[in-house]
């Protein structure tokens, strides 16, 4: 099953990024995109939440979100209207993490996002080394430690006008540039996105360890 319809305290992982949402009346619509194929989705998972559901996923998330924004227009968002994209995998938003966003960006010129600062220590790993027997226990190594000022963690939402969004998408797509957030479409408009800070529990669910984390933090903040 797909990571975004596992249980996480209690509920669908895209439970609680739908409920988060919900509690948020400022918005117009939440849209849910879904790939066409499709199976595990199930609307009654998720009753009582206000959303919508287009199957218009694509090949990948750049495909994806512009997909969605299409969508939007046809739910009546207009270009100057601001739209939020935020991961399924990212059980740990909070209305009050998407209200300071809201907050922060209200009267931005370009919009932006929210992230954390880099902490730990960046380790850029080699593919190879000469000195290095390639032997099965050999694995990783390190190249350089990189810098990590100025470093910032990018988490969603990203924020940004639905016509300037789309229109950076586009761009990049005919440019051959793989997109790998939203915030990097606007940059390569040549625009700078603003950064707000998240939290830590807004982190992406990605290996297995993670579930018992994000249940952890999403229990304690229940409580």
């Amino acid at each position: 099953m797909p990571k975004q319809y596992q249980t996480v305290a209690g509920r669908p992982m895209l439970g609680h990024t739908l409920a988060a949402f919900d509690a948020c009346s400022e918005f117009s619509q939440t849209l849910v995109v879904l790939a066409p194929d499709d199976h595990h989705f199930d609307a009654r998972r998720f009753a009582g939440l206000r959303f919508a559901v287009e199957r218009c996923g694509g090949a990948s998330r750049q495909a994806s979100v512009f997909n969605g924004l299409i969508a939007l227009a046809n739910f009546g968002a207009r270009d100057d209207d601001w739209v939020l994209v935020h991961d399924a995998a990212r059980p740990g938003v909070s209305p009050e993490l998407i209200r300071k966003l809201v907050a922060a960006l209200r009267d931005d010129a370009v919009g932006g996002i929210l992230a954390l600062p880099v902490a730990d220590t960046l380790k850029r790993v080699a593919p190879s080394m000469p000195d290095v027997p390639d032997t099965a226990a050999a694995g990783p190594r390190i190249a350089r430690t990189e810098l990590r000022d100025g470093l910032w963690q990018a988490q969603t939402p990203q924020m940004f006008r639905l016509g300037m969004l789309r229109e950076a998408i586009e761009r990049a797509r005919h440019d051959g540039h793989d997109l790998t957030d939203e915030a990097s479409a606007i940059e390569w408009l040549g625009h700078s996105p603003k950064l707000v800070q998240g939290s830590l529990r807004n982190f992406k669910v990605t290996y297995p360890e993670d579930f018992a984390l994000a249940s952890a933090m999403l229990a304690a903040a229940k409580a």
